[in-house]
């Protein structure tokens, strides 16, 4: 009995990869719409001012989505 319930409970689909694609999907279009909103404050600096900003905007949505995978991985 306990190999048919274990097996039932496989089969059931997870909404979990889906919802969490969506949730990635959200999370990047703020990180890009904060990104094209800061860039605007960055054209008047210099370039070693801008160096290490744009390389934060360029991998910094890298953290938000990291929970986010290890949550869809369950």
């Amino acid at each position: 009995m306990t190999a048919k319930f274990d097996k039932d409970t496989q089969d059931r689909p997870s909404l979990r990869k889906p919802a969490g694609i969506i949730l990635m999907l959200l999370v990047i279009l703020l990180w890009c719409g904060i990104a094209v909103t800061l860039i605007d404050y960055l054209d008047g600096l210099s370039f070693w001012l801008q160096l290490p900003a744009y390389i934060i905007l360029g991998v910094g949505w890298i953290f938000p989505i990291r929970p986010l995978l290890t949550w869809m991985s369950r």
